[in-house]
């Protein structure tokens, strides 16, 4: 049996014989649901404008497809008639997509409705340990990708080609 010690989550599937194979399907949040005080600035923005978080989330995690404005004033309309988490925690489930991460502690859904302040926090925690700087925007987490040889996005020409 072979066995990881990667932090990651991991399933058994059999193969031939007692011979056991080890596939990781989830890694770990990097920061717990709970832990807004490991980046206290954005605690603070979080708690009296959380409209600038998720806007900031969302332009990362569409990969600049909707703007950080553009998300953050639908989520601040929906605050308004009280239930943003209905908008919100669709972009927790592309995170956790995007980086394999598991649906913990409870259903996205759940998350949003009832930590939703938490889950902004740890959703933009997430994005900065993984590198990505929530709050420079896309442009420029895609320019600093490109100086340190990342891949960065491909770049859409706008029109129709020919």
């Amino acid at each position: 049996m072979i066995e990881t010690t990667t932090g990651r989550t991991t399933t058994e599937e059999p193969t031939t014989g007692d011979e056991q194979v080890h596939f990781e399907t989830h890694s770990k949040w990097t920061t717990g649901l709970c832990g807004c005080c490991e980046d206290p600035s954005n605690c603070l923005v979080t708690t009296f404008c959380p409209c600038i978080t998720f806007g900031r989330n969302a332009e990362i995690i569409d990969k600049n497809a909707v703007s950080c404005a553009c998300s953050g004033l639908v989520f601040m309309v929906l605050s308004y008639v009280g239930v943003p988490c209905l908008y919100s925690f669709t972009y927790r489930s592309k995170l956790r997509g995007q980086h394999s991460l598991p649906e913990h502690p409870c259903a996205d859904c759940c998350v949003h409705c009832w930590c939703l302040h938490c889950a902004l926090c740890q959703e933009y925690r997430e994005l900065k340990n993984r590198g990505l700087d929530p709050s420079i925007g896309w442009a420029a987490n895609a320019e600093r990708m490109n100086k340190v040889g990342a891949m960065a996005p491909p770049v859409v020409e706008q029109g129709m080609p020919r």
